[in-house]
């Protein structure tokens, strides 16, 4: 078992540095100076090649490179003299690290991850996800578990009940939901709920977890704005919920075990709720961990729509301002949190059944 976790974490340390590669070479073959993005169209050449200098932007890419996975990685190489153009060198931009040994004029440190400055605002990148990162999980846990509830509860129902015209309605609504784009979902849940129906409901079309209340006391929590982001986001996972465990409920009721416990004579209801949906969850618990963390990505539009002071708005103002860094600390961010989903699923599937750890 030891060898088979180490292997899927040394895969995920592997598929994090294609990630972090790719993301590199994505974010800096783009057309764009952000040098000049950041001192503004009329400034003078000398001023931003001052810029370019300070941001390591004037050295050749492999180098950039080199630094940035040197930023990223918990271990990292700097020099003890001050040399200038060296990718190395240690310029105290860490918050906290820690001597490991050292070896001529090189020092070996240990570190957190460091995501940079953003270009815009000059604060540190992880600040800035740090902020934004909880509320979007509150949305994605929020959206996932309305999704989980009504989802179980529906699908259980179509499948006890197992007509042929309730299972065309809930399949037409499950393919609906499934293709239905998270952007104009987000669009036509705002346009009938907050302002068609907003006398009645309530609810705004922009709102974030927490507003500044009309008394100017302060930022309050404000948890009516949540119920139409997290209704939008969590569509697709419903109709995924819904019909997985509609499909895998009538294939156990199936099973010789219940048509056994009928036989005892047990109730209908407990045949259900004892034995038979405890087995048919098994793959829409599998589903729903996967999606969980593809919500965090697929989150970008909804809050965008609603203004949802999320990681999606963070995403989306960078890449109106050309904030490399916070672009690619997101991304980065986003990519360790699926990857860290999918090595948990792994490490559970491999305690559930032996025969997973051969593969």
């Amino acid at each position: 078992m030891i060898r088979y976790i180490v292997r899927r974490l040394y895969y995920g340390l592997l598929v994090l540095w294609g990630v972090a590669s790719v993301v590199f070479i994505l974010f800096n073959v783009l057309p764009g100076d952000p040098a000049r993005m950041m001192m503004g169209q009329r400034a003078d050449q000398a001023a931003i090649d001052a810029v370019r200098k300070e941001l390591g932007l004037d050295q050749p890419l492999p180098i950039q490179y080199l630094n940035y996975l040197n930023d990223l990685s918990p271990l990292s190489v700097h020099q003890t003299t001050n040399q200038t153009g060296s990718w190395y060198f240690h310029a105290k931009k860490y918050a906290a690290s820690a001597r490991l040994f050292s070896v001529s004029d090189f020092v070996v440190v240990v570190k957190m991850p460091y995501l940079r400055q953003s270009y815009q605002s000059k604060r540190q990148v992880h600040d800035v996800l740090a902020e934004a990162f909880p509320k979007t999980f509150v949305l994605a846990l929020s959206s996932i578990a309305f999704a989980m509830l009504l989802g179980i509860v529906i699908g259980s129902v179509a499948a006890v009940v197992n007509r042929a015209y309730l299972n065309r309605i809930i399949l037409v609504i499950t393919s609906l939901g499934m293709s239905l784009p998270s952007f104009f979902a987000a669009i036509l849940m705002a346009w009938i709920f907050a302002w068609l129906l907003a006398d009645f409901t309530g609810l705004s079309m922009f709102g974030s977890l927490y507003a500044v209340d009309d008394y100017g006391s302060g930022e309050q929590l404000a948890l009516k704005n949540l119920i139409l982001p997290a209704l939008t986001l969590g569509i697709r996972p419903l109709a995924i919920v819904t019909e997985l465990t509609r499909t895998s409920l009538i294939d156990v009721l199936t099973q010789d075990y219940i048509r056994t416990a009928k036989a005892k004579g047990l109730g209908r209801m407990s045949i259900v709720l004892k034995h038979a949906l405890r087995n048919a969850l098994n793959p829409v618990i599998t589903a729903v961990s996967g999606w969980f963390a593809s919500l965090l990505a697929g989150a970008v539009f909804v809050e965008y729509v609603f203004d949802w002071k999320g990681v999606g708005v963070v995403i989306v103002d960078a890449l109106e301002k050309y904030d490399l860094p916070v672009l690619m600390g997101s991304v980065l961010m986003i990519a360790v949190f699926l990857i860290i989903i999918n090595i948990f699923v792994d490490i559970i599937y491999g305690v559930l059944d032996p025969r997973v750890r051969l593969a």
